[in-house]
């Protein structure tokens, strides 16, 4: 199993905090890699919310490519944080050159165009990248957007963390996705590391999926070039989210009903039972089969937690107007926020979707027996 911490604060807070959570939630991860997402970012990112922003491991020759690439498609650099390997490297760390974190000015050209071509253009390039890096073996992409850092490495979270200190001003941030990983593949690869993310949408995952094959090949079939990678069985789950809300234009609260539909006989006594078989049906290819737990980020930076029916993979929530954790296990979110109200915590159920928007005020339970608010 893995272990995962997600935090939303209306203050930006460092990364170790989310790392610390993972180390008391150590015997749950082996220490073989750690996967962070920053948004909402605090420190000198803050005053520049709008400009894309790309996360990646880059060897000095792809760093080369890389600048000829983005000046090609009119890119000029903005602010950059390039974090240096220390000269004492950690054995059990891949030999590395630059972690690069470096935020873009928009080509002028793109002044002209709506936001929907401009966070599509944004995901071609990091695709082109992404390929670009496997000629060479000289980059590794995790993200291009705006207000937005991913950092994933292997290793154990806390060494991996203080090697590149990650208490540094610049990563301070009010969302933050953490994973300590449990190597489960013959084959490490970073870019099956979780979080994943897709045009602002972003999940990690506790668990396996063994329906992954049939997800993978209907997203794929969709036609849209985002659908693509699948180095992890969870990666799906990422997508799935962006085709429910972007694809189908449909709320959160649809999410559970496409991975994890209701039983016929509790379909057939819901309010919007109608629409429900029509969902059911529509989406019956992409139904999960767990055990998992998933806490995830949509773009416009709400947290939320939801499990499978087995409900074999924990998950808990609890925090205070300002600050709110979603954690695999009760002591990681106390080493986040020690001084809540425990009685509060929520442990969500199988039809239970946990939900903190963006205001921070309150965590809300979405159950699948709810109405639903559907499109006109």
């Amino acid at each position: 199993m893995c272990r995962l911490i997600g935090l939303t604060s209306k203050t930006p807070v460092s990364p170790m905090v989310a790392i610390n959570a993972l180390d008391v939630m150590k015997e749950g991860h082996d220490g073989s890699g750690v996967g962070l997402l920053l948004r909402d970012l605090g420190g000198p990112f803050a005053e520049m919310k709008e400009s894309p922003i790309l996360s990646g491991i880059f060897t000095e020759e792809g760093i080369r490519r890389l600048d000829l690439f983005m000046m090609d498609h009119g890119f000029m650099t903005k602010y950059k944080l390039t974090i240096k390997i220390p000269k004492k490297r950690l054995s059990n760390i891949p030999k590395r050159d630059v972690y690069l974190i470096r935020a873009y000015e928009l080509p002028e050209e793109w002044e002209e165009l709506d936001q929907d071509t401009i966070e599509t253009r944004y995901m071609e390039i990091r695709l082109k990248i992404r390929e670009m890096g496997k000629e060479k073996q000289d980059m590794i992409v995790f993200s291009f957007w705006p207000d937005t850092i991913m950092i994933k490495e292997l290793g154990d979270p806390r060494e991996v963390a203080e090697y590149l200190k990650f208490d540094r001003e610049e990563l301070k941030s009010g969302i933050i996705l953490a994973q300590g990983r449990q190597n489960t593949n013959y084959e490490i690869d970073l870019y099956a590391c979780h979080p994943f993310f897709l045009k602002g949408y972003s999940t990690m995952t506790n668990g396996e999926n063994t329906a992954f094959i049939p997800i993978k090949n209907y997203l794929e079939s969709r036609g849209f070039p985002g659908y693509t990678g699948y180095q992890s069985d969870s990666e799906v789950f990422t997508h799935i989210l962006h085709y429910t809300m972007s694809y189908l234009e449909l709320g959160l609260d649809f999410y559970k009903h496409v991975i994890t539909p209701l039983r016929n006989n509790h379909i057939d006594k819901h309010h919007d039972a109608l629409f429900l078989k029509h969902l059911k049906e529509s989406c019956r290819k992409l139904i999960i089969d767990g055990p998992n737990c998933v806490i995830g980020a949509l773009p416009d930076k709400t947290l939320f937690m939801a499990q499978d029916q087995k409900k074999l993979r924990p998950g808990v929530v609890g925090g205070k107007p300002g600050i709110f954790a979603f954690s695999s296990e009760i002591c990681g979110l106390d080493a986040v926020i020690p001084d809540r109200d425990k009685n509060k915590d929520i442990q969500p159920m199988y039809m239970d979707t946990a939900i903190v928007s963006p205001d921070r005020k309150e965590v809300k339970i979405c159950r699948q027996t709810d109405p639903l608010n559907l499109p006109l």
